[in-house]
């Protein structure tokens, strides 16, 4: 199997990569397309110490096999982090903060640089057939932006800040515009800013403060 592996320092093409074997509760998935993530770059600069494995985990793909006979043949994507299903977290609802789960193309898990990898069925999510893959590969960082809302209740009469003029605060603006609060993006690319525009105020040189600060800069 052809994939992209990281050998705990650089990341390697390699077509000797065994196909994986779905486990318990597991699906085989046929990678369609898969999207390169900020986090990615960074893991080759020593953001995950102790990773190796295919990286990745942006993806759409048609499910060959599973445990879910309805699954098969389907087109999906996937969350990243499958928790232990025992501890605190994953008997609440919150797999996502388990501190002992796998997270694909990061922690314990291959990811989705290959032409096939597994998960836990679980974590599929159907895609709609007209629905195209160039946009459904948007989902999980779309799901990210999505989880803001989720956690923090954002009211419309509130002002908030998104640092940040990349691909997901894009998103963030987009979900949050959504809630008519009051949004600012603070960037530092006048040519990135001006996509924002429809859903935000922008600028490079903030001159108030806010009750709701996001940072999706990923800059210390």
């Amino acid at each position: 199997m052809k994939g992209i592996y990281f050998d705990g320092a650089k990341a390697v093409f390699r077509d000797d990569l065994k196909k994986p074997v779905p486990g318990l509760n597991e699906s085989l998935i046929r990678i369609l397309m898969s999207a390169v993530c900020n986090t990615d770059k960074e893991i080759l600069k020593g953001y995950k110490p102790g990773f190796t494995g295919i990286m990745g985990h942006e993806f759409v793909g048609i499910v060959e096999e599973s445990d879910d006979e309805s699954l098969v043949g389907k087109r999906v994507v996937g969350e990243l982090n499958a928790g232990c299903g025992h501890c605190i977290y994953c008997q609440t609802g919150r797999e996502k903060h388990c501190p002992d789960r796998k997270v694909i193309g990061l922690e314990k898990k291959d990811g989705c640089f290959a032409e096939y990898m597994t998960m836990e069925t679980h974590l599929l999510h159907v895609v709609p057939w007209d629905l195209p893959t160039e946009l459904a590969i948007f989902t999980e960082p779309l799901a990210a932006a999505l989880e803001i809302a989720s956690q923090v209740h954002l009211k419309p009469e509130t002002n908030c800040a998104i640092i940040g003029d990349g691909r997901l605060a894009f998103l963030i603006a987009q979900v949050v515009a959504m809630t008519g609060i009051d949004l600012t993006v603070i960037g530092h690319h006048e040519e990135k800013l001006e996509q924002f525009r429809p859903y935000a105020s922008v600028t490079l040189e903030p001159q108030e403060s806010y009750e709701v600060v996001i940072e999706a800069s990923g800059s210390k």
